[in-house]
């Protein structure tokens, strides 16, 4: 019974602590003269907050928060309701709007008053983005679910997206003279090309090379997310030119220099994701690097495409289930990768990709190539979520206006990348004076903007692949 006693204890006091420093909401009229609540209630919270467990504690509070300490639906109904009486009553639109502008105070759940004041303690910024890390990850593991707990993930998401918008943002630049634990953050948080060891950071902070970062003001000289740029003199197609092993080249010679590739953008802290700083980022270093290299003609991503693999053996699975044959290659393809394979059935290709080594076999990369190259483009092109890119990174730049220019066959040989994408990755261009009419035309009308390779590979498949 000890256990249940303690965990009881720990509950009350879990109450108390909340009923302390969640400030309650203060009525319509006084809410201009409300006193805030004393500051050492918010540092409490962060305190007790950060002296819980990662996990199930966390969680339990969190679920707490969000459950007593929302918004008061009595008080929604109540004002809901004189906003529907001053419509029908047609009085002034004075007292509509009061009406209106009441309601929308009380639409404040109350837990936003704690996180406002948790915004203005010394430290509590990154307080705050470390707590929306945790729902983030409690959500997508569900040790934290249901509505409430959704919602205020999202009110909180909708305070971070002001407190970090652009003017508090500041853009650094990482050379190998920065700070090493700055290094060594930038090392830690790439999620996109793992930094194998130092000569590897060298590398890509050296010549030819730029790494730049947003931190925010009232976080001095902490990454929340970073973007590398290799300086070539075409778009490149295979990003084992760009992190390969090799000491750091000699000092640049500018004249090369007439691209820029983003190879690889990654967001450091977990609770600003959805807070869109990626976009703004990319346009600021565009901006950076004209100023810096004016002569810089072409500037493209070289991009993964998470998800393919996953994507193609799901298809494998389903066609084979409904058809007991696989519609995905032609005869001819088909004959020879069962002749490679030894075996004409799905099964063992589904093997195959589930395994790296047959990138080994010349034979098979031979005839792979153009059928996973057609799937691919399909993959980028067709297939869709609510009418947008299913595959987020596609999603992700067709948003900010470039075109899926080029897909490159072989370009990331890495474990990570052949089992992630079948070795393959995107180019996507930004044209600077066009990204502001493809944005809003994918936005508002879903239309994506592709080159002739990618709209040839699609009609490709639409002509030898059926789906």
């Amino acid at each position: 019974g000890l256990r249940a006693g303690s965990s009881t204890a720990s509950a009350a006091g879990m109450e108390e602590l909340l009923s302390r420093s969640v400030p309650p909401l203060p009525p319509y009229e006084t809410k201009e003269k409300a006193p805030p609540p004393a500051e050492l209630r918010s540092a409490e919270f962060m305190r007790y907050y950060r002296g819980l467990g990662a996990g199930p504690p966390r969680a339990e509070l969190l679920t707490r928060l969000a459950r007593d300490f929302g918004v008061d639906h009595g008080r929604v109904a109540e004002f809901s309701a004189k906003v529907l009486q001053a419509r029908e009553q047609q009085r002034e639109l004075g007292a509509l709007l009061q009406a209106e502008d009441r309601l929308r105070y009380y639409l404040n759940p109350q837990y936003r008053g704690l996180f406002q004041h948790l915004g203005r303690l010394e430290g509590g910024l990154r307080f705050l983005v470390e707590l929306r890390g945790d729902l983030v990850e409690g959500l997508a593991t569900k040790v934290v679910d249901g509505p409430h707990v959704k919602e205020m993930n999202g009110v909180l998401k909708n305070m971070l997206s002001e407190w970090f918008s652009t003017g508090f943002l500041n853009l650094e630049r990482v050379t190998w003279q920065s700070p090493c634990e700055v290094l060594q953050k930038i090392s830690d948080s790439e999620a996109v090309h793992p930094v194998r060891n130092w000569v590897d950071m060298k590398r890509r902070v050296g010549s030819y090379r730029r790494c730049y970062f947003f931190s925010h003001c009232a976080i001095p000289g902490e990454p929340l997310i970073v973007l590398h740029v290799a300086l070539t003199s075409d778009i490149s197609s295979s990003i084992q030119a760009i992190v390969k092993d090799m000491p750091p080249t000699e000092t640049e010679d500018t004249d090369k220099i007439t691209t820029a590739i983003f190879y690889s953008i990654s967001l450091t802290q977990q609770g600003l994701q959805g807070v869109e700083l990626g976009t703004y980022l990319i346009k600021r270093v565009v901006k950076e690097l004209q100023k810096e290299l004016p002569q810089i003609k072409a500037f493209s991503t070289l991009s993964p495409i998470p998800g393919f693999t996953k994507w193609l053996v799901g298809l494998l699975s389903s066609q084979t289930k409904e058809l007991g044959r696989n519609e995905l290659f032609t005869e001819s393809e088909w004959q020879e990768i069962s002749e490679i394979t030894g075996d004409s059935t799905t099964e063992t290709l589904k093997k195959v990709l589930n395994n790296n080594e047959w990138v080994r076999s010349e034979k098979l990369v031979k005839v792979l190539h153009s059928p996973f190259m057609r799937l691919c483009a399909w993959y980028l092109y067709g297939e869709k979520h609510r009418g947008y890119a299913l595959n987020p990174v596609a999603n992700f730049h067709l948003q900010n206006g470039s075109v899926m220019w080029r897909i490159n066959w072989m370009a990331d040989t890495s474990p990570r990348g052949i089992a992630t994408s079948c070795g393959m990755m995107v180019n996507y261009r930004y044209f600077l004076e066009d990204t502001a009419g493809n944005s809003a035309a994918y936005l508002g009308t879903k239309q994506i903007k592709a080159s002739e390779q990618v709209l040839s590979l699609v009609s490709q498949f639409q002509q030898n692949s059926k789906l």
